[in-house]
């Protein structure tokens, strides 16, 4: 198996995981999030089939996940029910996380060993992305577990004048 089969190989089990995660969660804008995350895997999985093929593969697009995911994020902002909803997903997350560390750790690797500046380029813009979808989830987890870790203390938080 080759590098490109490997790489071709990881992006579809990460498509197909984000999938999964987009189908059982009961959110529409996380929905949404993984499903852009989805769609971003299967660019990659194409631009490196076509650079396996040696035919022009062309940088994958700019992915919108991005933006969708800061705004659904800003949305949620001071509001902790859909934390509370999504806690079931933790683990899904925490796995997407690792699978999206994996996916960087890869890619840095291959870009060492790489020469041809074209591929180059498209492998750089992959690797940018990646790292995208792994701000992309921790920010979700983060959103997600901030209630377990963040602790208002009734000594505080009835202040008012005697």
């Amino acid at each position: 198996m080759n590098v490109f089969e490997i790489a071709m190989e990881k992006e579809q089990e990460v498509k197909t995981y984000y999938e999964k995660l987009a189908e059982e969660t009961p959110h529409m804008g996380i929905k949404k999030i993984f499903t852009l995350l989805a769609a971003d895997e299967q660019k990659h999985f194409d631009a490196v089939q076509a650079m396996g093929k040696e035919a022009d593969c062309g940088i994958p697009a700019d992915s919108p996940a991005l933006e969708a995911a800061q705004k659904v994020l800003g949305d949620f902002f001071g509001d902790t029910v859909p934390a509370s909803k999504l806690k079931k997903s933790l683990d899904s997350y925490r796995h997407a996380l690792l699978v999206e560390a994996e996916s960087v750790q890869f890619y840095e690797g291959i870009l060492e060993t790489v020469q041809d500046k074209d591929m180059k380029k498209v492998l750089t813009t992959i690797l940018s992305q990646e790292r995208e979808h792994y701000n992309i989830v921790e920010n979700l987890y983060e959103y997600v577990l901030r209630p377990e870790y963040f602790l208002e203390w009734a000594e505080f938080s009835n202040l008012r004048k005697l």
